[in-house]
């Protein structure tokens, strides 16, 4: 018998959910906050091939939905679906960093 190749493997692709779903906390209508929206959707548009939502929570109009998610930042991404929830703080413009936050690509 003979063992098989030596040449190493990536790791197997993981199935893409079937539902994403997200939630972006930003406080009111800033220059942050609207980039942080800008950021989110291209990132969606471009990375995530499964239906998504986003909920865009604006912490000046709601603050007591803070809470729920434990915000302490804004603006913050909240993934709650698929489980595990994550979250990511920032205006999201560090494109490789939100993807590893949301598990789109691998840490290096």
């Amino acid at each position: 018998m003979t063992q098989g190749s030596s040449a190493r493997k990536g790791p197997k692709p993981v199935p893409a959910p079937e539902r994403w779903d997200l939630r972006l906390y930003i406080a009111g209508e800033s220059a942050r906050s609207r980039l942080a929206i800008a950021n989110l959707k291209k990132i969606c548009e471009t990375h995530i091939h499964a239906g998504y939502s986003i909920e865009v929570i604006d912490l000046v109009k709601n603050p007591a939905l803070a809470r729920g998610d434990q915000i302490v930042a804004v603006p913050t991404l909240v993934r709650k679906l698929p489980q595990p929830m994550r979250k990511i703080i920032g205006d999201l413009s560090n494109e490789d960093r939100v993807l590893v936050g949301l598990d789109l690509r691998p840490r290096k």
